[in-house]
């Protein structure tokens, strides 16, 4: 059975207990990691999970809480020994901001570094943007502003079931429509800013897209005192996420 951790469930400030918004998703010893603003492979050491394993990176977007522990993380997969590629997935613009972070360091005595393998993701909706044997990854742009952003579906070939992420967003059509019938929805809910959404207008996603559940995710310092009241009048099966968290689907 597949499952997805929670490695982090924090906004760029949060409360103490939670770090950035970092997600694995594992499947047969193969595992999908989305993005890196901390240290992704501590978290995944702490849950149990081999870095070695990692068959793709997914970097959503380039704002500081998703890409800058995106030179660490290389720098641990080396350290590891890893004997392949590294394969990146993203839009455009994170792909080129994660490479100018790599830079800024001196490797030239990194014998045995891993090639990157960089991954554009397309600009258009429901792009199948990644698969091989256990996963099929399909994206979508969200509204986040000016800077381009991908939700995701990943989907574990396996059993045909798939979990969604929102990544930073606005309410969006788009995201219900990738999200389809997915097992799990793991929307952002930072709160009421220009490109970001609520927990209400998570639930309003969930509930459009038919999800199975709706994990909220990109929490802001106050979370666990949020009144999720009005949003389940939308969507009634929601939770908050909380790093470490397990969910098999």
């Amino acid at each position: 059975m597949a499952r997805l951790h929670l490695l982090g469930t924090g906004a760029s400030l949060s409360s103490p207990d939670r770090t950035t918004t970092m997600l694995a998703l594992e499947n047969d010893g193969s595992v999908i990691l989305v993005d890196c603003g901390a240290d992704p492979i501590h978290r995944m050491l702490t849950v149990g999970l081999d870095p070695g394993r990692i068959d793709l990176v997914v970097l959503t977007h380039g704002h500081p809480d998703h890409i800058t522990g995106f030179p660490l993380l290389v720098q641990k997969v080396w350290l590891a020994k890893r004997g392949r590629d590294l394969p990146v997935l993203g839009p455009r613009r994170a792909l080129e901001q994660a490479r100018q972070l790599f830079e800024v360091f001196d490797t030239e005595g990194w014998q045995g570094l891993p090639r990157i393998e960089w991954r554009v993701a397309e600009e258009k909706d429901e792009a199948e943007s990644w698969r091989n044997d256990l996963w099929s990854i399909s994206t979508s742009p969200t509204q986040h502003g000016s800077t381009p952003s991908v939700a995701l579906r990943v989907t574990d070939l396996r059993s045909g079931r798939a979990v969604a992420y929102s990544s930073d967003t606005e309410r969006s059509e788009a995201v219900a429509r990738l999200a389809r019938g997915a097992a799990i929805l793991v929307h952002e809910a930072t709160g009421g800013f220009p490109g970001h959404s609520t927990a209400e207008d998570a639930a309003w996603v969930a509930r459009e897209a038919g999800v199975e559940r709706l994990v909220l995710v990109h929490l802001p310092p106050d979370a666990d005192t949020m009144d999720l009241d009005a949003a389940r009048r939308h969507y009634p099966a929601i939770q908050l996420g909380h790093d470490g968290d397990v969910l098999a689907f």
